[in-house]
């Protein structure tokens, strides 16, 4: 898997929230810890349920100290990364010791810190619930668990399930709000759960808290139907996340995925440099803090401030998902030029080049037909089922190779799921077919405008620069049944700028 060679630790805060109607935004405090986990290295050996909380208490007490130094700073919400107690690498055999039993709901309600004999092998939710009684503080976790089940039952032959949980627990330590993974990645020691769970409770800080966990963020259930069908405002996400670039680092998808839906996103990520492992966040519509390091093999606690209502009624970025119609997110100034449609349009744009050769090269293990950034300024297109538009000023140039790329197809290595992609990339040299490899660093800087006639409202803005440093566009939206992103104020590096489309029901 990934190596990526970054060298960078960031901790930002940017584009603050405006004041409505002359009154402050209301927030809360979040904080979200990614993990530098102790690692079972026998992973896949037997053993006792003594010695398997002996190895997890290890990485319980790390969380206890981060529980009290969030509580020192005012911390409502703390969010812990998936895998983060146990770690991975298990079968189905040998995680078992490692498996607490979660009570059915209707034994519920239940406070494992008041009532620690209530149920056996309870041990990891009992620290939990006590971490969030000391803390006062909400506290969400990641933890194997195993769940009765019918012998005769086809998906569940040795009488029992065992599922990737998420647990949520209150500042008293009642246990609120518990999510079984539904996609999991190379999972063998866990079962994917009959239904997929919609997962939603309130706090007393804010309202309409979700669940989802790692690869679930790629797919509709339960990710997107929780915000278009449950009307979600608020995402926690524990997650073990290994980057892939260009398209897919964790600070990119978390991003992206909370521009794309306006909505809050707590993103708690494992943090192994060796696996390629790290970069987590807190998200809003119109603001970041975010962590992504390759150079230190320490954890990192953030904390920040999150608003209650990610976008308060009036606001320029509201979307509604419900609707067959998209509305704008923001405008262009000016017209999107539709290349395929108005000439004199074209001619103006091409105006710098001659049109360039398409290429093919691989990019995330798939095939994307590519057209080279050939002159400083200019425009470019390049098709397959849809177009991909580009206009684009380098403003500051140094000897390196960017391509844009077209790809609209169903992705098949490690997940299955359709995409349809338009994709302004710095290719790994000066050849075409290093396009699409890895980059992290950057001295080009582009103003550009990208946008496509996608047949997906299901679009994830991506715009990440150098030293694998999120920016936010100055706009993007829908206009004239194309999607766009624009920038034009970026001071660093361009190393990817992606229109990155979903289409769920071609899965």
């Amino acid at each position: 898997m990934l190596q990526i060679s970054c060298t960078i630790c960031i901790y930002i805060f940017c584009c603050l929230v405006p004041l409505l109607n002359g009154d402050s935004v209301a927030y809360y405090t979040a904080a979200v810890y990614e993990h530098h986990a102790i690692l079972n290295q026998n992973s896949s050996t037997l053993t006792d349920r003594k010695s398997a909380l002996e190895f997890m208490f290890q990485n319980l007490d790390i969380y206890e100290i981060q529980v009290a130094t969030a509580a020192e700073r005012g911390a409502q919400i703390i969010v812990f990364p998936e895998d983060g107690i146990h770690g991975f690498n298990y079968t189905r055999q040998s995680i078992y010791p490692y498996l607490d039993f979660l009570p059915p709901s209707h034994l519920l309600p239940w406070n494992p810190c008041q009532e620690p004999d209530r149920f056996s092998d309870t041990e990891v939710l009992q620290r939990l619930s006590c971490m969030a009684v000391k803390g006062r503080m909400y506290l969400v976790a990641n933890l194997g668990t195993k769940v009765p089940c019918e012998h005769h039952h086809f998906r569940c032959p040795d009488g029992r399930y065992q599922f990737n949980t998420n647990v949520v627990f209150s500042s008293n330590g009642t246990l609120v709000a518990s999510y079984f993974k539904q996609n999991l990645y190379f999972e063998y020691g866990f079962d994917i759960p009959p239904k997929a769970q919609h997962v939603v409770f309130n706090t007393p800080f804010a309202s309409k808290f979700g669940l989802i966990t790692c690869f679930d963020i790629l797919f509709y259930k339960p990710a997107v139907s929780l915000v278009e069908s449950h009307m979600v405002k608020h995402i926690l996400y524990p997650t073990a996340w290994m980057n892939q670039l260009p398209l897919l680092s964790a600070i990119q998808i978390q991003r992206a995925f909370a521009s794309a839906f306006g909505i809050n996103l707590l993103a708690a990520n494992i943090h192994h440099t060796k696996l390629g492992m790290t970069g987590s966040g807190i998200y809003s519509p119109s603001q970041s803090y975010f962590y992504f390091d390759m150079t230190s093999d320490n954890g990192k606690l953030l904390i920040g401030k999150v608003p209650v209502d990610p976008l308060p009624a009036g606001h320029n970025a509201q979307v509604s998902f419900g609707s067959q119609n998209i509305n704008r997110l923001h405008w262009l100034h000016g017209d999107v030029c539709e290349l395929d449609r108005a000439e004199h349009c074209r001619a103006s744009l091409l105006r710098h080049q001659l049109p360039p050769s398409e290429f093919q090269a691989e990019m995330m293990y798939d095939n994307f037909t590519f057209i080279p950034l050939a002159a400083v300024e200019g425009a470019v297109k390049v098709c397959s089922s849809f177009c991909c538009y580009l206009n684009y000023t380098k403003t500051l140039e140094s000897d390196e190779f960017y391509a844009l790329g077209i790809f609209d197809g169903l992705h098949t290595v490690h997940g299955t799921y359709y995409l349809q992609i338009c994709a302004l990339v710095k290719c790994g040299g000066l050849e075409p077919e290093t396009c699409g490899q890895e980059v992290t660093e950057a001295g080009t800087i582009i103003n550009f405008q990208l946008w496509g006639n996608f047949t997906t409202k299901h679009i994830f803005p991506m715009l990440l620069t150098s030293g694998v440093t999120l920016h936010l566009p100055d706009s993007w939206g829908w206009k004239d049944s194309h999607c766009y992103m624009k920038n034009e104020n970026m001071s660093s590096g361009l190393v990817t700028a992606a229109l990155y489309g979903r289409l769920y029901n071609l899965d």
